[in-house]
């Protein structure tokens, strides 16, 4: 009688990925046991899969994303996750991830003069910060408009002209 084979195989773990700078995607899909489309899929609906495209338009994928591919590949199949909900768990991962920067400061080494003077620091610093700048900021291009002469009312005052007296026999009314 045939023996019976598993229907999945286990992905391959970090270690059994070959240790190349890049991997087309035929080898990828072959790594992840998936078709190309799938990981093409994948590339849209996960921003964390972006294989680098060489001057060919061919995807060339890094050892950290064939990791990611297979990664995605263990939530979705293995654990059971939605697309969405994958996307959420690989999004809390890299939070988590994300080192966060440490003061260099030992609490048990802190002398009570280092915090004074760090207190001293930073209320010089807050004065400096809050003086009104010496001078502008922003320099003008040009110089200043002048003041504009008043403005004067009437045709007369604007070209000073003054009133002519006018002779009866020029006056048309008359």
């Amino acid at each position: 009688m045939a023996q019976h084979q598993q229907i999945r195989r286990e992905p391959p773990s970090g270690s059994d990925i070959p240790d190349k700078l890049y991997f087309r995607i035929g080898e990828v899909a072959r790594l992840c046991d998936v078709p190309a489309y799938v990981l093409r899929f994948w590339e849209s609906e996960f921003p964390q899969l972006k294989p680098h495209k060489g001057g060919t338009g061919q995807r060339l994928y890094r050892r950290r994303d064939v990791e990611t591919a297979l990664h995605i590949k263990s939530l979705l199949y293995n654990e059971g996750y939605t697309i969405p909900g994958a996307r959420q768990v690989i999004k809390t991962e890299q939070k988590q991830k994300a080192p966060q920067l440490a003061l260099g400061i030992d609490p048990g080494a802190v002398s009570v003069q280092q915090i004074r003077k760090l207190q001293k620091d930073l209320s010089d610093l807050l004065a400096l910060l809050s003086k009104a700048p010496a001078r502008p900021a922003v320099h003008p291009i040009r110089a200043p408009r002048q003041a504009a002469p008043p403005r004067r009312a009437g045709v007369e005052k604007l070209f000073d002209l003054q009133p002519q007296p006018v002779d009866p026999k020029d006056d048309p009314k008359s």
